[in-house]
């Protein structure tokens, strides 16, 4: 008798889920966005952003001063320099545009001036190349002897960086995209209402949703994770385990909030509205492209609890840093709360018509 009322409990669940994932193979779109697109992103950003000498500084030397010529030859010889001469006029609208990244005024009598936007970590960088240069052409000789000891491994590259943040960002997609849409498609098309008339309970519906995520979950961090390793040598320093875990917990949160903003919308516009008031702070504080640090680090605290900003902290702390799940619990427990808050409000919230 148990066993026939367990059985009949969970075949709604089953089957809504099996009709999940058919619809989703079906759908030649849904596959390359959730699948292909990612790796695209990564391969664009992986090329524009692969490991190179840094830039050499372009500077221009004023064309009136005296000893110009032979100062931009000498400066032109190092290898982290690109040097001409040029009209001051001229030099101001570069310096302006960033053409260049220093504007050097020698006098007769030896010193120098040099022009540049501080704020511009290129201009400060020329800056002590082009004086280092002419210090030693003046005959200084450094009283410390040093030599470099340059080392290149992987993990501390913006590829290294990036790819967890495109594994998070595609978690948080698929969702949204993926699951808050056709619940609110259906809800258009009229198929909720038929659904409602079969006994079957909303828990299972919305749970079906989140079940087809986890299917492909799997396929989405794999093929990630792979062509990073292959293709750019990005290291996992932690667990596989781990990172399962991580990616999972995050996949079932981030359905919560997909499911809450589907719950009432009666058409994909407005649908799209709340998935872009949702996403766009994502977008700008998650940490995906780049550092959340950049912002007030009074704010430092509201981001790092944000959905998309603790799953990227969590991925990384796993995939760059080697860390374990014990090292991650402030990122999970932050996706619990909004995951869980939000899955219970959906449940009361949602309307089949």
């Amino acid at each position: 008798m148990t066993t026939e009322r367990n059985s009949e409990t969970l075949s709604p669940l089953v089957e809504l889920t099996l009709a999940r994932l058919r619809e989703f193979i079906r759908d030649p779109g849904a596959v390359f966005w959730t699948f292909g697109f990612p790796i695209v992103l990564a391969v664009a950003l992986g090329i524009a952003f692969r490991e190179a000498p840094p830039p050499s500084s372009h500077v221009a030397i004023d064309a009136a001063a005296p000893g110009a010529a032979e100062l931009a030859l000498a400066l032109d010889a190092d290898e982290a320099i690109v040097a001409t001469t040029m009209a001051e006029s001229l030099a101001a609208r570069s310096l302006a545009t960033g053409k260049i990244d220093l504007f050097v005024v020698p006098t007769a009598d030896g010193p120098v001036t040099y022009r540049y936007d501080a704020v511009r970590p290129e201009s400060s960088t020329a800056r002590l190349a082009v004086d280092a240069a002419i210090q030693r052409r003046a005959g200084r000789v450094d009283v410390v002897v040093s030599t470099d000891d340059v080392r290149t491994e992987p993990g501390g590259r913006y590829i290294d960086f990036l790819l967890p943040g495109l594994i998070g960002l595609n978690i948080m997609g698929s969702a949204i995209w993926g699951i808050g849409f056709a619940v609110v498609d259906a809800r258009r098309r009229k198929m909720l209402k038929r659904l409602a008339a079969t006994p079957m309970s909303r828990a299972h519906f919305l749970l079906s949703f989140m079940m087809s995520r986890l299917v492909f979950l799997a396929g989405e961090v794999i093929a990630l994770v792979g062509f990073g390793w292959l293709v750019f040598d990005v290291p996992v320093r932690g667990s596989m385990i781990t990172l399962a875990v991580v990616s999972t917990w995050g996949a079932l949160m981030l359905t919560g909030i997909a499911m809450l903003l589907a719950a009432r919308p009666k058409s994909t516009e407005v649908a799209s509205g709340f998935a872009n008031l949702f996403m766009l702070p994502m977008w700008l504080l998650g940490g995906s492209f780049f550092s959340y640090e950049r912002f007030p680090e009074a704010a430092l605290p509201v981001i790092r609890a944000l959905p998309l900003a603790a799953l990227n902290d969590a991925l990384r702390k796993v995939m760059n840093e080697g860390l374990g799940l014990v090292d991650v619990a402030f990122e999970l427990a932050a996706l619990g709360v909004w995951g869980g808050l939000a899955f219970v409000i959906a449940l009361r919230w949602f309307r089949w018509q």
